[in-house]
C-alpha cells in the first residue's frame, strides 16, 4: 500500500471537486484555485527522552521504537490504515519523492538511523519521527480548512498522548528541541498560489506587510526553498501566549486577505491590458503543448500561467486537479519514478518532462 502512496501523482486527500475546494472562503461556483491546501504540524517529544538534537543512539532507538507500537493506536482513533516506514531502507528518489509529496521535510530525506514516517492510507497524516524533534505530527486538507486540519491532529496527538505522555510543562507548554517551538507546538500553514500578485509585482510588498505581522512566507517546499509555480507558504511563528484556536484564526483572516489581494490584482491584469495579458498566457499553453524539452522550474512557471488563464476564462478549462497532477508528476524526483529508471540525465529528465506535459493537455 505504501508504493501507492510513493506512485500516486496526487495523495488522496487532495484530490477535491469545484465544490469543497477553498470551501471557507468560495461558493461551490467560485473556484479559482488560488488556495491549494492547509496543513498542521505539532511538534512533540516524549517524557523522560532525551530530545533528538543529542544524537543519543538509545534515545534515537527508543522513539523509533514506541513509534512502531503506535500503529494499531492510529487506527483505532482514527478508522484508517497506517504504516510505519524506515527511511534508511528508501532509496535517496524515494524518500525524495516524499519531500517533494510534501510528507517529510528535506532535513528529513537525510540518511539517518532510526528515523522512519507514520503515514495514513490517504496520507493526510503523516508523523516524522526522529527529526528535530521525537515527533512532527503532521494533517493536512484540501484548500482553506486548517480547522478540520487541526481537530484531525489533535485527535491522533490526544490517542498518542494517552498511550505514550508527551513533554509537557505547566508554565512553558509543550517542551521542544526548538525554543521557537515551545507552547502550543503548533505550526498552521497554507499554500496559496499567487500569480497575479507575483506579475503585478505586489508580492514583495505583501510578503513584507505579513512578516511584519509575524508571520513567516515560505517556499513550495517550505524553510529554504523558492516560490516556484507563484507557490507561497504561509504560516504562524508564535507559539507561546497564544491557543490553538486564536492562532488558527489569525492565520485564517491573513489567508483571506492575501486571498482578496490575489484577486484585485487578477482583475487589475485583465482591466490594464487584457491583450497583453491573453497573448502572455496563451503563449505559456503553446510552450507547454508543443515543447520538445522544459526545466523544472520553467514548467512551473508555465502550469502557473495556465491555471490563472483557465481561473480567468482566457484558456480553455481543464479538470479540477490538473494544476496540481502536473505540478507533482514534472517534479524531478517523481518524474524519474514515472519513467522507472534510477538514473538519467537532466537533458533526458528535461525531455520527458516536456512528453508527460504534452500527453496530459491533449487529454484535457
Amino acid at each position: 500500500m505504501f508504493d501507492n502512496i510513493l506512485d500516486a501523482a496526487l495523495s488522496k486527500w487532495l484530490q477535491h471537486t469545484p465544490s469543497d475546494s477553498d470551501h471557507i472562503v468560495h461558493t461551490p461556483s467560485d473556484s479559482d484555485h488560488i488556495v491549494i491546501s492547509s496543513r498542521i504540524r505539532l511538534a512533540r517529544n516524549f517524557r523522560d527522552t532525551l530530545f533528538t538534537n543529542k544524537n543519543d543512539g538509545a534515545a534515537l532507538h527508543h522513539v523509533d521504537s514506541i513509534a512502531r507500537g503506535l500503529v494499531t493506536t492510529l487506527k483505532n482513533s482514527d478508522n484508517q490504515d497506517y504504516y510505519c516506514i524506515s527511511l534508511d531502507k528508501l532509496s535517496d528518489t524515494e524518500r525524495a519523492i516524499l519531500v517533494e509529496k510534501h510528507l517529510i521535510s528535506p532535513v528529513m530525506a537525510e540518511k539517518m538511523p532510526y528515523r522512519s514516517l507514520l503515514v495514513s492510507d490517504d496520507a493526510s497524516v503523516a508523523i516524522m519521527v526522529n527529526e528535530e524533534d521525537h515527533l512532527r505530527i503532521q494533517t493536512m486538507e484540501a484548500g482553506l480548512n486548517l480547522i478540520d486540519a487541526f481537530h484531525h491532529a489533535e485527535r491522533i496527538d490526544d490517542a498518542i498522548d494517552e498511550k505514550q505522555p508527551f513533554a509537557f510543562n505547566e508554565s512553558f507548554g509543550y517542551l521542544t528541541a526548538c525554543p521557537t517551538n515551545v507552547g502550543t507546538g503548533l505550526r498552521a500553514s497554507v499554500m496559496l498560489h499567487l500569480p497575479a500578485l507575483a506579475m503585478t509585482g505586489r508580492i514583495n510588498r505583501l510578503v513584507r506587510s505579513i512578516v511584519q505581522l509575524g508571520y513567516s512566507v515560505r517556499g513550495l517546499y517550505g524553510e529554504g526553498s523558492d516560490a516556484l509555480g507563484h507557490m507561497y507558504q504561509v504560516s504562524n511563528q508564535r507559539t507561546m501566549g497564544i491557543s490553538e484556536a486564536d492562532t488558527i484564526e489569525q492565520l485564517t483572516k491573513i489567508v483571506e486577505g492575501i486571498i482578496a489581494e490575489e484577486r484585485k490584482c487578477r482583475q487589475t491584469l485583465v482591466h490594464n491590458d487584457k491583450d497583453g495579458l491573453e497573448d502572455h498566457l496563451w503563449r505559456s499553453y503553446g510552450i507547454l503543448r508543443y515543447a520538445r524539452s522544459i526545466s523544472g522550474q520553467e514548467s512551473l512557471e508555465k502550469l502557473s500561467d495556465i491555471q490563472l488563464g483557465v481561473d480567468l476564462n482566457i484558456l480553455p478549462a481543464w479538470s479540477n486537479d490538473s494544476f496540481n497532477e502536473l505540478v507533482a508528476i514534472t517534479r524531478p524526483n517523481f518524474l524519474l519514478k514515472y519513467m522507472g529508471k534510477e538514473e538519467i540525465s537532466p537533458q533526458e529528465c528535461d525531455n520527458y518532462r516536456a512528453t508527460v506535459i504534452r500527453e496530459k493537455l491533449s487529454q484535457k
